[in-house]
């Protein structure tokens, strides 16, 4: 089975304080396992029985220019094309195992996060929600969207479905710590909890259900 790693949300203000101690620091980075490895059969096994929540880390933005933190898709940093044709194998291949998705699948509104979900759920099946907004797009509300943030992965998933989420990596990083640094959570990566209800979650794992393109952690292209 996967290794557990349980994080109580009041480990968060550690996290996004980059307090360089404290139990999430102090554990390594998890990694993500394809579904050719044991690890990945356990993860695929948990979630086709439901009841976990998957956060998706949007897809490949390899040599897409950097934010300039704009509204407007060209003030953006974009899924590449190679990112597009990811994010479609990605919802293709989610169908095609038999996982099952509770519906809507939600989204944050940074074109990236946006772009992932519908292409690969469809445009009908997600709902885009200021909850899972990037760090560096939420301003002053950022202790809202973390907040936020722990509330969709500790919030209970009835067995049977997967509350699917699409985001940036950073704000879970802030939550977890930096166990999820670097390429833990690659773009495109799904990162799965299980939600205890109670304020906290357990990290199943890091499952890669289409190739990491890359290292899954690319820099910007300076504008």
């Amino acid at each position: 089975m996967p290794t557990r790693r349980t994080f109580l949300t009041c480990l968060a203000a550690l996290a996004a304080s980059g307090a360089p101690d404290g139990p999430a620091a102090a554990l390594q980075p998890v990694s993500a396992v394809g579904l050719d490895t044991p690890e990945g059969t356990a993860l695929l096994e948990r979630i086709r029985r439901g009841g976990t929540v998957m956060f998706i880390r949007h897809a490949d933005t390899a040599g897409e220019p950097c934010d300039a933190y704009g509204d407007a898709r060209e003030d953006q940093r974009n899924v590449s094309p190679a990112g597009r044709e990811q994010a479609v194998t990605l919802g293709a291949r989610i169908e095609a195992l038999g996982i099952p998705v509770a519906k809507p699948v939600l989204a944050g509104p940074v074109f990236r996060a946006r772009d992932t979900a519908e292409l690969a759920f469809g445009v009908d099946g997600v709902r885009v929600t200021d909850s899972l907004l990037a760090d560096d797009y939420a301003g002053g509300r950022l202790d809202w969207v973390l907040s936020e943030h722990r509330r969709l992965f500790g919030a209970p998933v009835p067995e049977g479905e997967n509350r699917v989420l699409v985001g940036h990596r950073f704000p879970a990083q802030m939550i977890f710590g930096s166990v999820l640094s670097g390429t833990s959570l690659p773009e495109a990566g799904v990162l799965v909890l299980e939600p205890r209800g109670d304020g906290a979650a357990e990290i199943l794992g890091v499952l890669a259900i289409v190739p990491v393109l890359g290292d899954g952690n690319p820099r910007c292209r300076p504008r």
